[in-house]
């Protein structure tokens, strides 16, 4: 059967699919610890639940305004000026049915046959076929870990050519947790302040931050750049609402029109119900996101530790997010009864075959140096689970 050429040009999501993986070997009784999943292990607070079957009960089931309802939209706006001090009216601010959705929408609506989309490595693994959808030619700048996997000024100022159309910076980030702080992102503005170039900012990860500096993302730190930058964000990570797929955008009011116009033709409106969800998530009580956030900080802190004492593998604290995407390249070169390992595939398959741990090769992200392991998971799976794997390493010759 012919398919289109586009599918030629993209890859299943590698996250995704070890997930899958994952949960069907378990399925055949498989013992799998899985380091694979990109969402938070609690559960949506109840406030936000209730909200919803409210939603329900009141028969709140129809169809909304395209780009989400006007209550929704207030609770964003008044969510971004409670948190960066950023002001936007409800015809800058744009809801879709989840983040990765909103950056699908924007791509789609930004982006033009060969227009170079600038994306610092490592990197999520959709940025690249989301722009590659578009037509967009993605550049990747290759952020050195030595620099915490940020992008410096002169990287970027590198990669810029006449047919630059935006930059992606993605703060915490994913796979590595790393964040960029506010003097460094007013560095990354001074290269832009005098192009025309977009800036897509992934706040995603925004409220799981560890880092002695405050949060901040590029609109709130230089305002020449403000005109010319997107703050795409949601309710998944946060709020531990993967399943409800909300996700915003804010920015100029002709690119909000446009991500709409896009939208009416594939989903229309994202779920009314969700839509309750998200409202009561940005404007109730807080308090959860706290404690959350502390959880993750001591698993992070365990996971980091543990893998710090295997031989070859060398692990970066991460500022925020919920992963470690720890150097194995000294693992590479040894083997197992004439099975070598030499990047970061063969290494995900060695460990799973071999010790019953799922993780995600780096490769996915753009650094085959690297693996990467959420610990969006309990601290005694944690522990057994680098436990296997210091022990699968340790077999290695």
């Amino acid at each position: 059967m012919r398919l289109a050429a586009r599918i030629a040009k993209i890859k299943p999501s590698e996250t995704l699919a070890i997930t899958a993986k994952t949960n069907a070997l378990r399925a055949q009784g498989r013992d799998v610890i899985g380091f694979g999943a990109g969402e938070p292990d609690f559960d949506t607070p109840v406030n936000i639940k209730n909200a919803a079957i409210k939603a329900i009960e009141a028969g709140f089931t129809k169809y909304t305004p395209v780009g989400g309802t006007d209550e929704l939209k207030d609770a964003i706006i008044a969510k971004l000026k409670r948190d960066s001090d950023l002001d936007y009216k409800r015809s800058q601010i744009v809801v879709s049915c989840g983040a990765k959705h909103t950056l699908y929408n924007l791509a789609q609506a930004l982006f033009d046959e060969g227009d170079e989309i600038i994306i610092p490595a490592p990197y999520w693994v959709s940025y690249p076929d989301i722009v590659a959808l578009a037509g967009g030619r993605p550049v990747i700048v290759n952020a050195k870990e030595k620099d915490g996997f940020k992008m410096k000024p002169e990287q970027l100022m590198a990669a810029i050519t006449k047919r630059t159309r935006a930059v992606i910076i993605n703060s915490p980030s994913n796979p590595t947790g790393a964040a960029y702080s506010p003097e460094e992102l007013k560095a990354i503005a001074a290269v832009l302040a005098d192009k025309d170039i977009l800036v897509i900012s992934d706040d995603i990860y925004e409220k799981i931050f560890y880092a002695k500096f405050p949060f901040a993302n590029i609109a709130s730190v230089e305002e020449r750049i403000r005109p010319r930058t997107i703050v795409v964000n949601g309710v998944s990570k946060t709020y531990a609402m993967t399943g409800w797929r909300i996700g915003y955008a804010a920015g100029p009011e002709e690119i909000v029109a446009a991500v709409s116009k896009i939208q009416s033709q594939n989903t229309s409106n994202p779920t009314s119900i969700s839509q309750k969800a998200a409202y009561e998530a940005l404007s109730g009580d807080q308090s959860v996101v706290g404690k959350m956030v502390g959880e993750f900080r001591k698993r992070r802190d365990v996971i980091v530790g543990a893998l710090n004492e295997i031989t070859g593998v060398k692990c970066f604290s991460p500022e925020g997010a919920f992963y470690v995407f720890p150097n194995v390249s000294g693992i590479y070169g040894r083997s197992h009864h004439g099975r070598k390992i030499t990047n970061s595939g063969e290494l995900i398959d060695y460990l799973l075959d071999e010790a019953n741990v799922a993780a995600v090769p780096g490769a996915a992200f753009g650094s085959d140096d690297h693996i990467r392991l959420s610990y969006a998971t309990s601290l005694a799976n944690i522990e057994e689970g680098v436990k296997r794997i210091k022990n699968a390493v340790a077999k290695l010759d």
